[in-house]
């Protein structure tokens, strides 16, 4: 079983193990044994060559792990496979850590995670709401990530998707903290979270290295879980407390500073203007904060092996990597330190990945993980009804298919029943985007991984109401999803979507309305024929618009939901009730809700007819 540990704030026992030491952000520590350099490793660990005194140690790296343990795909019931080749979970990651253990020596490796660990697959939803942690389970992921001996973790925002009391519990099982520096209490506005932790490096021949972790999470959860968290946890901007707590780690004498970032290193941001913060920022903070070496990047599921970023203040450069999300990959960021005048100087730092593509599953993490695995796969292949004819979502992106038509029937239905009186009289739509290109619902037997499959986030309800104007504007934006291409220019699907680097979940459609999309029109005049039941839509005319919460409140910068009246709200995961309706209706038939209310025109005329 793993370990508990301190509650919250301030109370400050963190295991170290190995070689290392670790100190708390409150500032205890607690010792443990040294480890020995294992004899003809020459190129990590301390070296003595002519007078210099050096040493050489890694700092290993993953983000975004989403839950993925083993390399399994739950939606369709196989080991995971994609077009690149790409292999998924920590399992595998294991393999790599360890090799490079063995390699560098256990004393001379340390291991980080930036964040979004507890939600995303079948099992993260099992394990927060069939089998909760809160009520005595024990999370894979906490199991899997004690056995590999993690040293910290920043908080990520799917930490959150399931209400702090989950990642509470996550945290005390876990043997590692959870570091989050600009992740407060609302009332104290102090550190909810450790902010940093210290590891001691032994180094033989000379004084230990004192490496600093410095974790910073996204503060867009503000706005993507702002019904878990407001009231109780603020998020400030990455700058602002990276120029807080780097200085603190220096003055505790840390001859490294390395910082987990849960947040991108492109300085934009998907919320527009609703927060004063930058949600990609890791960039932002290496050139505007001194005094960092390296940073482990997170949050935008790109693989980037090294980047780097020149300190405006110092000079300086600053090494950043982002491993791919999933465990496909592993940063490994090497440091050497020389001894100068008895104090340790970072020398140089290296970052690259690694893929583990081609790495066997570390078989004490499978055997730590094989039996939740195999009830949440017996539980996702629960067959709830059947399905008269085969749905996919292979093309939803560009036409208006059942598999779409089905979320929002279930998400008007829903909404409708939860109105208030005086809001029931009042038009009523749905809008949602297309999460999963392969997501398919067969003919025949329908279980709970093909529903799952289709809406892959635990997003939950709203109805919020806005204006006719107000509507399409929101629909011009999502228009923006699609590259321009003149009237006479032949479309090509592959290169006609995700334009301005708008992903298939930024991506909404509408239902309960009809309309046209001129993708050879200008962004902005791109609407057209936008009616509610064969009448134009009127400037004035209030809509209840159901949509996720994630949509609801600020995701991905559309313009005017997050600040629009709340008619609905539920604390039911979509997905949820999706499956929720085919096991109560026995049946899922796409005429029961499928209607062709939307098209891509070119000039007036149908794209795909």
């Amino acid at each position: 079983m793993p370990t508990t540990r301190r509650e919250f704030l301030g109370k400050s026992a963190v295991t170290a193990t190995g070689a290392a030491i670790a100190l708390s952000g409150a500032g205890a520590a607690t010792a443990s044994a040294a480890g020995r350099e294992a004899p003809g490793r020459k190129e990590f660990g301390a070296r003595h060559e002519h007078g210099r005194t050096t040493y050489t140690f890694s700092i290993l790296g993953t983000t975004d792990l989403h839950s993925h343990v083993l390399n399994w795909d739950y939606y369709t019931d196989a080991v995971y496979k994609d077009r690149k080749g790409d292999a998924v979970g920590i399992a595998k990651v294991a393999t790599l850590v360890e090799q490079q253990r063995a390699a560098k020596g256990h004393e001379n490796v340390l291991l980080v995670d930036a964040g979004d660990i507890i939600q995303g697959t079948s099992l993260a939803y099992y394990f927060a709401r069939v089998d909760p942690i809160t009520k005595g389970a024990v999370h894979p992921m906490a199991l899997a990530m004690n056995a590999m001996k993690y040293d910290a973790a920043a908080l990520g925002n799917h930490e959150f998707n399931y209400g702090i009391d989950v990642l509470r519990k996550f945290e005390e099982q876990c043997d590692f903290p959870l570091l989050g520096a600009n992740a407060l209490d609302a009332t104290t506005l102090k550190p909810a979270f450790e902010p940093y932790t210290v590891k001691c490096l032994r180094v033989h021949g000379g004084p230990h290295v004192k490496v600093g972790i410095l974790g910073l999470t996204n503060p867009g959860i503000a706005l993507w879980d702002k019904d878990n968290v407001s009231g109780k946890m603020r998020f400030t901007g990455l700058v602002e407390q990276a120029k807080k707590y780097v200085p603190r780690l220096r003055s505790l004498g840390c001859d490294v500073v390395f910082l987990t970032d849960h947040s991108g290193l492109d300085g934009s941001s998907s919320y527009g203007d609703s927060l004063p913060y930058v949600e990609n920022a890791s960039n932002i903070v290496a050139e505007q904060v001194p005094g960092i070496d390296a940073i482990l990047v997170g949050h935008t599921h790109v693989d980037v092996p090294t980047y780097t970023v020149t300190n405006a203040e110092t000079g300086k450069d600053v090494v950043l990597s982002e491993p791919f999300c999933y465990g496909k990959r592993l940063s490994v960021f090497d440091f050497e330190l020389e001894l100068v005048r008895g104090r340790w100087r970072v020398n140089s730092v290296t970052a690259d990945t690694l893929t583990t593509a081609d790495a066997d599953q570390d078989d004490e993490i499978v055997s730590l993980v094989q039996a939740d695995h195999d009830l949440v796969v017996k539980y996702v292949n629960t067959a709830v009804g059947t399905c008269a004819q085969d749905m996919s979502g292979a093309e939803a992106c560009w036409k208006d298919v059942p598999i779409m038509d089905f979320i929002h029937h279930v998400q008007m239905k829903h909404v409708a029943a939860g109105l208030s009186s005086a809001d029931a009289a009042l038009p009523l739509i749905s809008v949602a985007a297309p999460f999963s290109r392969t997501a398919d619902i067969p003919a025949g037997d329908v279980s709970i991984r093909d529903i799952a499959g289709l809406y892959i986030y635990d997003n939950t309800l709203y109805g919020k109401k806005l204006t006719g104007a107000q509507l399409k504007d929101y629909l011009e934006f999502a228009a923006k999803y699609y590259a321009q291409v003149p009237v006479g220019t032949k479309v090509d699907t592959a290169t006609l979507t995700n334009n301005h680097s708008m992903w298939d979940y930024m991506y909404d459609t509408a239902a309960g309305v009809s309309y046209e999309i001129d993708i050879a029109a200008a962004e902005g005049s791109r609407i057209s024929k936008l009616q509610y039941k064969g009448a134009d839509v009127a400037d004035d005319q209030v809509f209840v618009v159901a949509v996720n919460n994630y949509r609801a409140n600020g995701g991905s910068g559309y313009p005017h939901i997050a600040d629009a009246e709340i008619a609905y709200s539920s604390t039911d995961e979509i997905r949820q009730l999706m499956i929720d309706y085919v096991t109560a209706t026995g049946s899922l038939d796409p005429a029961d809700f499928a209607v062709t209310n939307w098209m891509l025109t070119q000039g007036g005329t149908p794209v795909f007819p």
